[in-house]
């Protein structure tokens, strides 16, 4: 079983005093509940944690001891309150397990895991009680929420809960992980992107080894020959994001079909500059500039689809700056795209710009977690002519990123203008090799 890096880090922050809720948060399809469940089965035993999914259709809500009140439709606050007290009774029977020789170690901390929180309204709020009584009672307990981070953020995570958790991201897999896990190739990844689900549908015993999946690149061509695998895209992290997520966090959407038109625009044209005012104009709704900007921030905060600035080194006037569509994951342009990986590859133009947005998306989704390390950015820079196609930002230093392909592989003008105008702190060339100058 393959362990992302995010496993011991939980792993560590469990294996200490509970201070802290820990909050694993993400887009959807990266694999979230599977590390969380994964790491309980494989380090706890079944009395040593509780694991709740209140998404899960079949979850029992129950009622009341007495009887005196009927189960609940949905996961509610009492039925919150009532599954939190009774994690709190297995927390004290497990710490009472303890040898008062000291002969052996004591069993560790009982864990409440929350799996998808957000489908209780103000959630944080008896959230903050309840773990504030048990701090104070010194229980040995931890507590671990998952959900979306827009979603858990606009339900109060930041305010009610303001010092009392910390925040655990996962990302879209980046190529060396899908590599490490299913033996992706370069190619594979810039395709279909960083993907588990990629490996998962492979479903052919020939391409298997003693239950473990392979991905070889006549899997890959398999799959993408049949629509099964751009169907469980779109059905799986397309759409429950743009028409259940989106939805929760603005409890009012006025053209949801101008936002899915807004999200396959920025698919087709990633790695490119467009300007808001053109994208409303092709999408035949030219007076809702502002409609646009919104819908691409809320495809940003679900991890879809992003519009990097154009750097300067004024920050103030990087906003407004026409943007450069991007994709937080080279599967979703694939799967939106009636290109299958043989026609993809052989295409130097469309080739280009999914080898540009997955250097782009693995940008973005490194920036995410490093932003706790200092002040982390990712632009783009272009300007009479000249370009770079990415600038990252530390602190705001900029650093030049190059992606070549094609005709442009051994231009190195825009990299040069680029340089003797704001002198990054260093350049790097990415193409058949990648080189640090």
């Amino acid at each position: 079983m393959y362990e992302r890096a995010l496993t011991q880090t939980l792993l560590s922050r469990l294996a200490e005093r509970a201070h802290s809720i820990q909050v694993v948060t993400g887009p959807r399809q990266v694999g979230k509940t599977t590390l969380v469940r994964n790491l309980l089965q494989n380090y706890r035993q079944p009395n040593e944690y509780l694991y709740l999914n209140l998404d899960d259709p079949t979850l029992d809500l129950g009622s009341e001891p007495d009887g005196s009140r009927p189960p609940a439709a949905t996961p509610d606050l009492d039925w919150l309150v009532r599954q939190w007290t009774g994690a709190r009774e297995q927390a004290k029977q497990l710490a009472a397990q303890t040898d008062p020789t000291g002969e052996t170690p004591p069993p560790p901390a009982f864990v409440l895991v929350l799996d998808e929180i957000q489908q209780i309204p103000d959630w944080s709020r008896p959230v903050k009680g309840l773990w504030d009584t048990d701090r104070a009672a010194g229980l040995r307990m931890h507590v671990v929420v998952l959900g979306s981070t827009p979603l858990l953020m606009q339900q109060g995570l930041n305010e009610s809960l303001a010092g009392r958790f910390e925040l655990l991201h996962m990302t879209h897999w980046s190529y060396q992980e899908m590599r490490e896990a299913f033996g992706v190739s370069l190619e594979e990844y810039v395709y279909f992107g960083g993907l588990p689900a990629n490996a998962e549908l492979v479903d052919d015993p020939a391409h298997s080894s003693k239950g473990q999946l392979s991905s070889t690149s006549e899997h890959m061509r398999r799959m993408d020959d049949v629509p099964r695998w751009k169907e469980y895209v779109k059905r799986s992290l397309i759409n429950p994001n743009i028409q259940k997520d989106i939805i929760m966090m603005r409890r009012r959407i006025d053209k949801p079909a101008l936002l899915t038109r807004v999200f396959n625009y920025g698919c087709l044209w990633s790695g490119q500059t467009v300007s808001l005012t053109k994208i409303a104009q092709e999408l035949q709704d030219a007076g809702n500039v502002t409609t646009v900007a919104e819908y691409l921030d809320l495809l940003d905060q679900v991890g879809l689809l992003a519009g990097l600035q154009k750097y300067s080194p004024r920050p103030y006037r990087r906003r407004g700056s026409v943007p450069k569509l991007m994709v937080y994951n080279t599967a979703l342009m694939s799967a939106s795209s009636p290109y299958t990986f043989e026609r993809a590859r052989a295409d130097g133009a469309r080739w280009g710009r999914l080898a540009e947005s997955a250097v782009g998306s693995h940008l973005l989704n490194s920036v995410i977690n490093k932003r706790l390390e200092g002040d982390y950015g990712v632009c783009y820079w272009r300007e009479n002519g000249e370009e770079v196609d990415f600038v990252l930002l530390k602190d705001e230093k900029p650093f030049a990123i190059e992606v070549k392909s094609g005709a442009r592989m051994d231009s190195r003008r825009g990299l040069d203008a680029f340089t003797e105008r704001f002198e990054p702190v260093g350049r790097l060339v990415v193409g058949e090799q990648v080189s640090l100058e």
